[in-house]
């Protein structure tokens, strides 16, 4: 026997609600917690009771305000990335429309005849749409080098910084080592002297 159906509704007893509210966060911030430890991800949960309470939940290996920070940012990122996707399409439906007369006049289900200038129209629409594509695509690519090429420069840089820093305390340790060593020696001379 399976357990009971649940409706989706709101329970109307303020009693039963708020103890299903208390199992449900529980239950929900368990869950949360498991799929942040079993597959090693940044969560962050936030619920607010309708008495204007907040419980929340953030993984181990982040913070809930760098979760929120990367939210934000990547739903900016997101937001620019609709608004280029918009204007391509609205470009491209063009295109679309360009391809479905190209077809229609390959074909020959279109009952009306091309005239020569139509055919010459429709073959520079069809080569301005290519080269436009073509521009786009090594934009693209273009962008994409320069972001590679932009995230090697930042490397090399860290890169530089750790090994100078690498280099100071490999300094520090022999600064540190030496007056032992060198008390030692002058230890070993003085009790040839003697």
């Amino acid at each position: 026997m399976g357990r009971k159906k649940v409706v989706m509704k709101r329970i109307e007893d303020k009693n039963s609600r708020q103890v299903t509210f208390s199992k449900r966060r529980n239950g929900l911030m368990k869950k949360a917690r498991e799929i942040s430890v079993l597959c090693d991800c940044e969560l962050a949960v936030i619920i607010f009771s309708n008495s204007g309470k907040h419980y929340h939940f953030s993984s181990t290996n982040s913070s809930l305000p760098k979760i929120l920070n990367r939210y934000n940012k990547m739903r900016l990122d997101q937001r620019d990335l609709t608004h280029f996707i918009q204007e391509e399409y609205a470009s491209r439906a063009s295109y679309v429309e360009l391809l479905r007369i190209v077809e229609t006049c390959i074909e020959g289900s279109n009952d009306e005849q091309h005239t020569l200038s139509d055919l010459i129209n429709l073959e520079n629409q069809l080569d301005a749409a290519l080269r436009d594509t073509r521009l786009k695509k090594t934009q693209l690519m273009v962008d994409s080098i320069s972001a590679l090429h932009q995230k090697k420069t930042k490397l090399t840089e860290e890169n530089e910084v750790l090994e100078r820093e690498v280099e100071a305390m490999r300094n520090i340790v022999e600064t540190v080592n030496e007056p032992s060593s060198s008390s030692h020696h002058e230890r070993a001379t003085l009790s040839l002297l003697h």
